[in-house]
Parts: structure tokens; C-alpha cells; sequence
């Protein structure tokens, strides 16, 4: 699947569609408005792919601390551009 294509199911499924990474689905189900799902199916991951997204989810949440942390954690520089700006690069990132 392409980002365009991700795109699309966002507004045409109520589910993420199969066959998308844990990492593709949180970001899909933050974009759907459901932080809470997206934050639940990384909140216990423990690789830097799932830190990375973590810290983008805390970012959207506010809490810049936990942010932080967890781009740290992900040995990612903390992102500097808007949220949308983020989301579009973690999701180009991670459908790869």
C-alpha cells in the first residue's frame, strides 16, 4: 500500500485495513481521531520503530516531557515541524 492509498482508507474503512503494521495502524487510528486506540497498540512495544511513533503520540497529546522521552528512547532527533508534518513522514516511513 501507498500513501496515497493509506490515505484513502481513512476516509473509506471504519477499521484499519489488514495487512498494515502495528505502527501504520496506530498512526491510522490517530488520524481517525482515536488517540487512545493508537496510543493502546504501542504503549507496551519496546522496539525503536514503536518509540518513534510513541513520541509522535505523545506529542499530539501535549505531554512534550513524555515526548521527549520517548524520541530518546527511538534514538530519534525530537521533530521540529507541525504535527501534520510528522504524521506524513512517519507514515511514508513506516509503510515502507
Amino acid at each position: 500500500m501507498n500513501y496515497e492509498e493509506f490515505l484513502e482508507t481513512i476516509n473509506t474503512h471504519k477499521s484499519p485495513p489488514a495487512g498494515l503494521s502495528v505502527h501504520s495502524k496506530s498512526l491510522w487510528l490517530d488520524k481517525k481521531g482515536d488517540w487512545q486506540a493508537a496510543h493502546d497498540l504501542i504503549d507496551q512495544l519496546d522496539d525503536p520503530t514503536s518509540a518513534h511513533v510513541h513520541a509522535y503520540l505523545h506529542r499530539v497529546e501535549g505531554d512534550l516531557w513524555n515526548a521527549r522521552y520517548w524520541y530518546n528512547r527511538a534514538k530519534q532527533p525530537v521533530f521540529e515541524g507541525s504535527l501534520q508534518e510528522e504524521w506524513t513522514a512517519l507514515v511514508k516511513l513506516y509503510l515502507a
